[in-house]
């Protein structure tokens, strides 16, 4: 299937997404549009993500499978359980989310030559982070910003979006102390969108796409926990002293 022969969602005016069983065999849905909160938040309903290149248009994703993480499934290290410890960090939520975002953008990754995170894209989170459903974990060493992560909340799930770390273990150690957070939020799974061996060794495993769909439309019929969540960070600290209990 060539570019041409994708729906192309008009930028100026609502279209909805064509049905994710339409992919094609790499995932993608759809192409145009714009990442209004609207057009980004009905997509995200619908299992749908976008992800692109600068210069290219918008390409609108649901890939099958799905690589999801369910918190009871999640994998702690004997090597993790000594980092938390020694208690190298400080945690937070919700506290620098721009800065989190465009870390996360600076980030070279293997085999990636551009980052996808571009100005476009930074705008259209931060606008969902002003309306309370785009948040952000941030670790700390002193007052300095070393690690972090974002996404986006709707219902009973967390999109998990993109990381980052500029020091061993940071973002890791943040990931492990926020699924147990959305865990006793009640949060069945996180949705890791795509896979990476990071996140397996964390217990992260593909889903057929249906079963993540029919997963995500349980999920959204719970309230969503709109707002800010910086006041919920203190509980970070709390669960690490759980864990090596």
């Amino acid at each position: 299937m060539s570019p041409r022969d994708f729906p192309w969602l008009d930028a100026h005016q609502y279209y909805p997404f064509p049905p994710v069983e339409s992919a094609d065999p790499q995932g993608i849905v759809a192409m145009g549009g714009n990442l209004s909160p609207g057009m980004l938040i009905s997509a995200y309903s619908q299992g749908i993500f976008p992800w692109y290149g600068q210069g290219e248009p918008i390409l609108w994703w649901s890939l099958d499978p799905r690589f999801l993480l369910f918190p009871e499934e999640l994998h702690i290290s004997g090597s993790m359980k000594k980092l938390f410890k020694k208690r190298p960090f400080r945690y937070s939520m919700d506290r620098a989310f721009l800065q989190v975002i465009r870390l996360c953008g600076e980030t070279k990754r293997p085999g990636q030559r551009d980052t996808w995170i571009t100005g476009e894209m930074i705008e259209a989170y931060v606008d969902l982070h002003r309306l309370g459903l785009a948040h952000s974990v941030e670790v700390w060493q002193q007052d300095n910003l070393v690690a972090g992560l974002y996404g986006i909340s709707l219902g009973k799930c967390f999109f998990g979006e993109s990381m980052f770390s500029r020091i061993n273990n940071g973002s890791k150690a943040a990931f492990i102390l926020f699924t147990r957070l959305l865990q006793r939020w009640g949060f069945p799974f996180i949705d890791c969108q795509q896979p990476t061996s990071h996140l397996a060794s964390l217990g992260a495993r593909e889903v057929p796409r249906s079963f993540f769909i029919d997963q995500l439309n349980d999920v959204l019929n719970h309230e969503t926990l709109q707002g800010s969540w910086q006041s919920q960070g203190e509980f970070l600290e709390e669960i690490q002293e759980e864990i090596i209990a």
